[in-house]
Order: structure tokens, then C-alpha cells, then sequence
């Protein structure tokens, strides 16, 4: 019988899924980092306190998230970060085919990793999961990021319908989707994009992420700017909103030039 209270952290080598491996290991979780950078990882898990142990694994690759799933079998963790993601900007007639792995990682695999966790939690008659989605999956679309903004609304929906089905047959089990705004990390660096808001630290979004749990809300939007933009975006006509997202992602492609 496993007595180990496991939190699995995908995209545990930087960023927000550092930042909840080094809260959660503070408050008494075994943490299991995955990613695909076996130094980085090595780094994170250097900074924590407790017991933790590092799985390399791209997500992009079908025969890995098998091998995650394998694990999460075995060792039945009661929490799953579903963190890892990332997004390019770009027009999206000027992606390439290996520009799919976006949908591989923030599509697939997140949900490949829900199911197969949310079968073994059930099984076992407890867990939480988390999925790190983004305010973009609450956008009408996005211009110049088009496949980020999609595959952002695919893992929101997918989490809030869940989270129906298991309120209604009052499953042990339960299902969070954070949707944070900019947040300071080096995801910004990689997508190529430059925000026109202020953004919060990483671990501002997993200190609220955390309480949000606690209190059972489903749907985590770290940012009361962001919050507030979302709440004012549904009195805008839809056309007008996707123009307004358009803008503001042109300007970032043109900053970078």
C-alpha cells in the first residue's frame, strides 16, 4: 500500500511549475517533477525540502505520457498539476509542422494525463487535479496566436465539463482549471510575446491557485486585473473583442521586430 502523499508536476522545470513544486514540498507533499530538461528538473529539486523524484518525459511523444500514466498507475499521487504548455506568436498561415507539438502538449496530453489520473483517483477514492489552462481559453479566440488561444479553450472546457460530472455523482474526486493572465516567467520568452498588462509573479498565481482549491472554486483566475477585463469583455460585442485581442497581439509582433 502506497503511504506516500504524491503531487505529480508536469512543466516542473521552470516557472509556475517550479513554483508548485516548492510550495507543495513545503507543505508536506512527495513531489514527482516531469519535464523535459533532466538539468533544470535536477535544479528544482535541489531547492526542495522533502522527497521528490525527477521523470523526464516529453509530453509530445505518446509513448512517454504512456510512461507517466504507468507511473501514476503505480503510485496513485492524490494531486496532478497538469502544468505543462507553452505557445508561440505568429501569423498561423507561418507555423510549420513541428509548430503541432503545441496541440500535442497543451491538448493530448493534458488530456491523456486527466483521464488516465481521474480513472486511477476515482479507483482509489480521492484526489485533485489541477489544469493550468490560461485566461485565453476564456477569450472568444486570438489572432496571431491562434492554435495557443485554441488549445487553451479546449483544456477550460474540457476541465469545467468534468468538474460538472463529477458534482453531479458526487465524486471523492475533483477537477480545478486555472486560468491565469501574464505571469513573470520564461514562457513569455518563448512564445516570442510581450504583454500589454502587468503581470504577477509565479508564486503570487500558485499561492492563489492553492487557496482556490481549498475552497473548492473551479475555475482560478490568479489576477484581479485579468478578472476584471473578463468580466467587462462579455458587455463587448464579440466581433469587437477579437479585434481588440488582434490589435494587441499585432503590436507584440511588432515590438519584437
Amino acid at each position: 500500500m502506497n503511504h506516500r502523499k504524491w503531487a505529480v508536476i508536469t512543466g516542473a522545470s521552470s516557472g509556475i511549475g517550479a513554483e508548485f513544486a516548492k510550495q507543495l514540498s513545503a507543505d508536506g507533499y512527495d513531489i514527482l517533477l516531469v519535464a523535459r530538461r533532466q538539468d533544470r528538473l535536477m535544479e528544482v529539486q535541489s531547492s526542495l525540502n522533502g522527497h521528490s523524484e525527477i521523470l523526464v518525459c516529453n509530453l509530445a511523444e505518446q509513448q512517454e505520457i504512456r510512461q507517466l500514466t504507468e507511473w501514476i498507475w503505480k503510485n496513485q499521487p492524490v494531486l496532478l498539476i497538469n502544468n505543462a504548455g507553452f505557445g508561440k506568436c505568429g501569423e498561423f498561415a507561418q507555423s510549420s509542422v513541428p509548430d503541432s507539438d503545441m496541440i500535442r502538449v497543451n491538448v493530448c496530453a493534458a488530456h491523456d494525463l486527466t483521464l488516465e489520473t481521474l480513472r486511477m483517483m476515482e479507483e482509489q477514492g480521492c484526489g485533485n487535479i489541477l489544469n493550468v489552462a490560461s485566461s485565453a481559453g476564456l477569450l472568444p479566440c486570438g489572432p496571431y496566436m491562434a492554435d495557443y488561444y485554441a488549445t487553451k479553450a479546449f483544456v477550460t472546457s474540457m476541465t469545467m465539463g468534468i468538474a460538472e460530472e463529477l458534482r453531479r455523482k458526487r465524486s471523492p474526486v475533483r477537477i480545478f482549471c486555472l486560468c491565469p493572465g501574464p505571469v513573470d516567467t520564461e514562457f513569455n520568452e518563448v512564445a516570442q510575446v510581450r504583454f500589454s498588462i502587468p503581470g504577477i509573479t509565479a508564486e503570487q498565481c500558485v499561492r492563489t491557485a492553492i487557496r482556490g482549491m481549498q475552497r473548492k472554486n473551479v475555475l482560478i483566475v490568479p489576477s484581479a486585473l485579468v478578472r476584471t477585463g473578463l468580466f467587462l469583455q462579455k458587455f463587448v460585442p464579440r466581433e469587437l473583442v477579437i479585434r481588440i485581442v488582434a490589435r494587441s497581439q499585432k503590436r507584440k509582433l511588432a515590438s519584437d521586430r
